[in-house]
């Protein structure tokens, strides 16, 4: 009688997870080599390698690129876990550092940074020297989950469930348009300018548009800074954040601040890093300078 021997499953890496999630996510070798930091041909190889000691295809290979097998989409699941379960590890780690000093990521819009948290960060980087701040300026959203960002400083009126934080303050916007232009007729005749649907200021674009006629509106921007910008030169009149149109001296206020404008103002980070020493020290910094900035940001100065 013939000895029946068991099959040894290959061993595989955490190299190799990440890889064909890699390939699933961004649907061809080229883009997970390049994300991942080897060649083609490497990850090439290696896909070939993993699938053999499987022995079962992972990819189907199409002309719009690759998409995972049953097996496949297999792998990339336990891969998101394993990736889930490392960042985690990671973040508990840093919580447990004693004193604020490593790098510190934080996220922010553009306006937010050059109008507000600039000076602010100043003052921290002199208090907290040991703290390296890499700031990622951006209007969307970013994942403080996967570590996109540790902190982030945003302005909504719904912050994620997954992230801690303090709402610091209510971003007041009104209508705004250059001293010295005169009344201009009324409002809705004279030309304005609107922030972009898609740049988070959804209820700005709609108030323009209420207000007055589709021709009238001359320019729409995607950056609220830029929008000052327009404003301040001319070109038409629009609604913006207080706490940015009144450090301007070129710009008058044409309005009330609009309640149906305004929005929270946030500092977040993910609940395992709020103990982090470097993380505490900035929340507490922060949090408190902006406070004093309150009267300005929420169109009382």
């Amino acid at each position: 009688m013939q000895e029946r021997k068991d099959t040894v499953p290959p061993a595989l890496a955490w190299d190799d997870f990440r890889l064909v999630k890699a390939i699933s996510d961004q649907r061809g070798l080229t883009q997970a080599a390049e994300r991942l930091g080897i060649n083609h041909s490497t990850a090439f190889r290696r896909l070939g390698q993993i699938e053999a000691a499987l022995h079962t295809a992972l990819f189907e290979r199409h002309r719009t690129g690759y998409v995972a097998t049953p097996a496949g989409e297999e792998m990339v699941r336990i891969a998101a876990r394993m990736e889930e379960d490392v960042t985690g590890f990671a973040r508990r780690l840093e919580g447990a550092a004693p004193t604020p000093a490593g790098e510190l990521r934080v996220t922010t819009a553009d306006s937010l940074l050059i109008d507000l948290l600039t000076p602010i960060l100043a003052r921290f980087c002199a208090r907290c020297p040991e703290v390296r701040l890499d700031v990622v300026v951006s209007n969307q959203a970013l994942n403080l989950a996967k570590r996109d960002a540790d902190v982030a400083l945003r302005a909504t009126d719904d912050p994620p469930d997954t992230l801690v934080g303090r709402r610091l303050a209510t971003i007041a916007w009104a209508l705004y348009g250059r001293a010295g232009d005169g009344d201009g007729g009324a409002l809705a005749e004279r030309r304005w300018v609107s922030p972009a649907p898609g740049l988070g200021a959804a209820k700005a674009a709609r108030y323009v548009l209420e207000r007055t006629a589709p021709e009238r509106v001359v320019l729409r921007l995607d950056t609220v800074v830029g929008l000052a910008d327009a404003v301040a030169a001319g070109i038409g009149i629009g609604p913006l954040p207080c706490l940015i149109a009144e450090r301007r001296p070129g710009l008058v206020r044409l309005s009330a601040p609009e309640p149906d404008l305004s929005a929270g103002l946030w500092l977040l980070t993910h609940p395992d890093l709020r103990r982090a020493a470097r993380v505490r020290a900035f929340l507490d910094f922060v949090g408190e300078a902006i406070l004093r900035e309150r009267d300005l940001i929420e169109g009382r100065s």
